[in-house]
């Protein structure tokens, strides 16, 4: 798919406004141990799918999905006026996986290592 250096900007500014309002102005303990990992946002910028992660279980990502729900408004309402779009992009959230995708491969790889070999440690040369 072909980037847009306009979608991009607006998608890397979504995620710094976004991931302030979760820090500052959010106060809904169910998004507390959210973080944003990524948003992604089609290219006439009408629609932001925006990934997430937390810490915790399949409950804290249900509870985390619903925190996002019941905030929605308040957060587009927040973003449009802080980014200055004709059309504020319909948010959508969802739960990014790759953070514990990538921590199983690690523990895989690790096991198939051995655990009695040295870690790799990279030289200057």
């Amino acid at each position: 798919m072909k980037t847009y250096a306009r979608s991009a900007r607006v998608s890397r500014h979504i995620r710094n406004h976004l991931a302030e309002l979760l820090r500052k102005k959010i106060r809904d303990p169910r998004l507390r141990a959210v973080s944003i990992t990524e948003v992604d946002l089609s290219p006439d910028l009408r629609l932001a799918r925006i990934y997430f992660s937390t810490a915790g279980d399949k409950q804290a990502v249900t509870n985390a999905e619903a925190g996002f729900v019941q905030a929605r408004a308040f957060i587009k309402r927040h973003l449009a006026a802080n980014l200055g779009l004709r059309y504020m992009p319909e948010l959508r959230f969802f739960h990014d996986t790759s953070l514990e995708y990538g921590a199983r491969i690690e523990n895989l790889l690790k096991k198939l290592g051995g655990e009695n070999e040295e870690p790799h440690i990279p030289s200057d040369e």
